[in-house]
């Protein structure tokens, strides 16, 4: 298992399954698992703000009878006065572990090379790992199973899109992204997703037609349309992204079985219809719940005592 939790593409397949595995036996068995970071401190590095994110990972490191450090912008600042590796070493004194949701993907890169315990990236501009994990165990909890289902992104490429990509492609899932013009998942990405996928005969596509991606899909996501520092963007990509809007009708293209995801926050009306988010094929809040469940299993996994 790496020593780290920075990316999917880290991971073996069969890394991720012991995850998720010990997601599910810690969603099962919570008690089971009380004591497994007993003592143990992890650091919460927020450069951005977020519900899921920081209740989930303090409650979860509680759970497992540890204890969580929150520090926000005004408590420490990456890059002004102290650099990234030295902030890593001082911390590594301190702490037993180190989740950062971060702008840069650099910044979390930086200290995992540099601090001497694991570092979890609780989110950067470039992917999202913790809430794909959590995503994987909720479509392994209502298919039973991930292997050839079909995975369709609709939406902005970003960081929700790369990790996606990876994390499906690695679970031999068939994987479809539809994007407005202009707003492409990373190309290095898609060739490594690709690559990925001809290894388990999975399909991989992008395209600049929503409904071709929904198409038959298993499994249909969307995110917001603009995140956290794209705010300057958002009439603009309000424009753009006319006709991505996740509704009954796009919903209608995927199979009859297919269940909705969103990483949440929604703006209802926006990237997805009232009627889909409240509806009876969406389980946005099981998969909320999946956070606190997986992020315990990454920190058992990275900080506690081997399972």
């Amino acid at each position: 298992m790496p020593s780290h939790f920075v990316s999917l593409a880290d991971f073996s397949t069969e890394q991720l399954r012991k995850l998720l595995e010990i997601a599910h036996d810690v969603k099962r068995n919570p008690r089971a698992y009380r004591d497994a970071c007993e003592g143990q401190t992890l650091a919460m590095i927020f450069q951005k703000p977020s519900l899921r994110t920081r209740v989930s990972f303090q409650t979860g490191i509680y759970q497992l009878g540890g204890q969580g450090i929150y520090l926000g912008p005004t408590d420490i600042q990456l890059h002004r006065g102290e650099t990234i590796a030295d902030t890593a070493q001082v911390l590594s004194r301190y702490v037993d572990g180190i989740m950062a949701r971060v702008f840069g993907h650099s910044d979390v890169v930086e200290l995992a090379a540099n601090a001497t315990v694991p570092v979890i990236n609780g989110l950067s501009d470039y992917n999202h790992p913790c809430q794909v994990l959590a995503d994987l165990q909720t479509v392994s909890e209502k298919f039973g199973r991930l292997e050839g289902l079909k995975f369709a992104y609709i939406g902005d490429g970003n960081n929700m899109a790369h990790s996606i990509m990876i994390g499906c492609a690695k679970m031999g899932m068939h994987v479809a992204v539809g994007h407005p013009k202009g707003y492409a998942p990373d190309g290095e990405t898609t060739t490594r997703t690709r690559e990925i996928a001809a290894m388990f005969g999975s399909a991989v596509q992008v395209t600049e037609d929503p409904m071709e991606a929904a198409a038959d899909a298993d499994v249909i996501y969307t995110d917001v349309w603009a995140s956290m520092g794209q705010e300057d963007e958002a009439a603009e990509r309000l424009k753009r992204f006319e006709g991505f809007q996740v509704n009954e009708r796009m919903m209608a293209a995927a199979k009859p079985s297919a269940i909705f995801l969103h990483c949440l926050p929604a703006h209802r009306g926006e990237e997805v219809s009232a009627g889909v988010i409240d509806g009876p094929q969406s389980v946005v809040f099981d998969q909320a719940e999946n956070r606190l469940h997986a992020q315990k299993a990454i920190m058992i996994s990275l900080m506690g005592r081997k399972h």
